[in-house]
């Protein structure tokens, strides 16, 4: 009887654990509202075995969740590790274009010239070239600025 006690009051402590996990940070009070939403039941000590494995599989998913949700938002990390020095002079130019507070606009560029969905799985040949049209965007940008101020310079004022 010793041993299922020690193995019942462990599994109270997986609860506890998974509840105050740096993931989900559960308060006491939102910790037993799942208990009772899930069992029915008002204290851990009524829970039978299955009924705390069910609530360690709940807690567990829901901090899965919070891991998948936290993951995958940098853009500059991962991909084609080929092609991580280039895609930084990738980023640097669209800095200079204006394109760096939206991602989706250097992704749907991408996607429009090389039918490739993310910046990141560009070959290093793709990366080059990008490079390259991104170059010349600039020098364009850059010229019609010039012509602009040379035709305000030359237009006389009245």
């Amino acid at each position: 009887m010793a041993y299922k006690r020690n193995q019942y009051h462990g599994s109270i402590r997986a609860i506890w654990g998974l509840a105050k996990s740096p993931e989900l940070m559960l308060e006491e009070d939102i910790l037993y509202a799942i208990i009772r939403r899930e069992t029915k039941k008002e204290s851990m000590r009524q829970l039978s075995q299955s009924e705390i494995d069910n609530v360690c599989r709940i807690l567990q998913n829901m901090k899965d969740d919070v891991t998948r949700a936290n993951k995958g938002k940098r853009t500059d990390e991962g991909g084609n590790t080929e092609t991580e020095r280039l895609r930084k002079k990738v980023y640097a130019l669209t800095e200079e274009l204006g394109w760096n507070d939206n991602n989706n606009r250097i992704n749907g560029f991408v996607m429009k010239m090389f039918k490739v969905s993310r910046i990141e799985w560009l070959t290093y040949a793709q990366c080059n070239k990008l490079i390259e049209i991104l170059k010349k965007m600039i020098d364009r940008q850059e010229a019609e600025k010039a012509n602009g101020s040379k035709e305000k310079a030359e237009t006389p004022h009245q």
